[in-house]
C-alpha cells in the first residue's frame, strides 16, 4: 500500500522543513512548493491526498490556489495562515477548506490534523456502499457514500470531504439534534479549543451549494445546534 502523498505550501524553508520532517517521521511522503504557481502545477500533476496550504504566498495567493483546487477536486486542504481575525478563518472554510491552523502552529497538532482529515478520506473510500434519498416538497437530495456523490434535483453539487462528513453524519440520523461541539468532534475528529463556528461556516456552505434555506434539510436548533429533517423519506 502506497504511502499518503501531501503537499506542503509555504514561502518559508524554515517551516517547511520543518513540517516535512515531522510529516516523514510518521510515514508519508512529502512534497514541497515555495509559490502559489509551483503548488498549482504539482497539483495538476500529481495523485495527492492532502495539501498544507499557506494564506500568504508568492505569485499566487494561497487564497486563489485554494479556489482553483476546489474547482475540479475535492482533493482535501489544511489551510496555513497569520490572519487571526473570526472572519478572516470563516472566509478560509468559505473558500474550500476543510480546515485551518493560526500560525505559528505546533508541528504536532498540524500532523494530528493532517491524520485527521486523511482518515475522514479513507473511511469514505472504504465505506460500504449506501445511496441516501430524500425529499423535502418537490425537492429531492441523494447522496452516494462510497462514490462521494451529492446530487439536489438530479444536479450533482461540488462539496469538499468536511463538507460530504457533515452532510453524511447529518442525514444518517434525521431528526437527531447535534450541538455545534458534537459536529466539530465527529466532523473534524478532535476538539477545536471551544471555536465551533466552523460548523456554521460549513453549514452555511452546504445550503448555498445546495441552494435551499434553512427551514429546509438542514435546520437550525436555535441554542443548541442543527438537525437534519425532511417531509418525506424516500428511503
Amino acid at each position: 500500500m502506497s504511502k499518503p502523498k501531501i503537499l506542503v505550501v509555504d514561502d518559508e524553508e524554515k517551516i517547511t522543513k520543518v513540517v516535512k520532517s515531522y510529516l516523514q517521521q510518521k510515514g508519508y511522503e512529502v512534497l514541497v512548493a515555495y509559490d502559489g504557481k509551483e503548488a498549482l502545477e504539482i497539483t495538476n500533476n500529481e495523485e495527492l491526498d492532502l495539501v498544507v496550504l499557506d494564506l500568504m504566498l508568492p505569485k499566487l495567493s494561497g487564497e486563489e490556489v485554494c479556489k482553483r483546487i476546489r474547482s475540479k477536486s475535492d482533493l482535501p486542504i489544511l489551510m496555513l495562515t497569520a490572519k487571526t481575525t473570526e472572519d478572516d478563518r470563516i472566509n478560509g472554510l468559505n473558500i474550500g477548506a476543510d480546515d485551518y491552523l493560526i500560525k505559528p502552529f505546533s508541528p504536532r497538532e498540524l500532523v494530528a490534523r493532517a491524520r485527521a482529515i486523511l482518515r475522514r478520506t479513507s473511511d469514505r473510500k472504504e465505506s460500504t456502499a449506501e445511496i441516501l434519498s430524500f425529499k423535502s416538497g418537490n425537492d429531492k437530495l441523494v447522496i452516494d457514500t462510497l462514490k462521494h456523490v451529492v446530487k439536489f434535483n438530479g444536479e450533482s453539487v461540488d462539496v469538499t470531504a468536511t463538507e460530504f462528513k457533515l452532510l453524511k453524519i447529518l442525514v444518517q440520523n434525521p431528526g437527531q439534534v447535534y450541538s455545534r461541539s458534537q459536529l466539530t468532534q465527529l466532523v473534524q475528529g478532535y476538539n477545536y479549543d471551544g471555536y465551533d463556528r466552523t460548523i456554521d461556516a460549513h453549514v452555511k456552505n452546504l445550503r448555498r451549494k445546495l441552494d435551499i434555506t434553512s427551514d429546509q434539510y438542514i435546520k437550525t436548533v436555535y441554542g443548541v445546534g442543527y438537525k437534519f429533517e425532511v417531509l418525506e423519506d424516500e428511503g
